[in-house]
């Protein structure tokens, strides 16, 4: 028999858009895991989530929330990059996939690119790309993605 404090994984981890609130739920915190993410102010949060809000559905941050702990254990972005070719097409980009190193190897990663996967397709993106390492490539091919051509950087910073 299970206790009525028991909750399901679907109940435990909610895939979301980002709040405002998330900040305080160690949304920054989770970003350091991925890369270089000096702290950012309360206000300087706040303005740069203003203003992400400005692009509306080209423009959006999963999240997914342990609402055991109240923290976010994974998340990643889409942004829809408008173009010409393709008749006035649409491509999904994805970028900052990360889990929190507690969490891994429970599919919230998988559950973040699908969110923004999906909400690629149905804004009327033709196709959904996005930039890996060589150690990522295995889960991203259980994404769905397949390696096409070469990524090239130029870092100004």
């Amino acid at each position: 028999m299970q206790s009525n404090t028991a909750c399901s994984e679907e109940e435990r981890y909610i895939v979301r858009k980002l709040e405002i609130t998330d900040k305080n739920k160690g949304f920054m915190e989770l970003l350091q895991q991925l890369t270089v993410c000096n702290s950012v102010s309360d206000n300087e949060f706040q303005k740069r989530f203003e203003e992400l809000k400005l692009y509306g559905d080209d423009h959006v941050i999963c999240v997914i929330e342990d609402a055991t702990s109240s923290k976010i254990v994974a998340t990643g972005s889409v942004f829809i990059e408008r173009k010409f070719i393709r008749s006035c097409g649409k491509v999904g980009h994805i970028e900052d996939v990360v889990v929190d190193s507690s969490a891994r190897g429970m599919q919230l990663g998988k559950k973040v690119v699908d969110f923004l996967a999906d909400h690629a397709r149905l804004t009327g993106c033709y196709k959904v790309i996005l930039d890996c390492s060589a150690d990522n490539k295995a889960f991203y091919e259980k994404c769905g993605f397949k390696e096409k051509e070469i990524q090239m950087v130029k870092y100004f910073i």
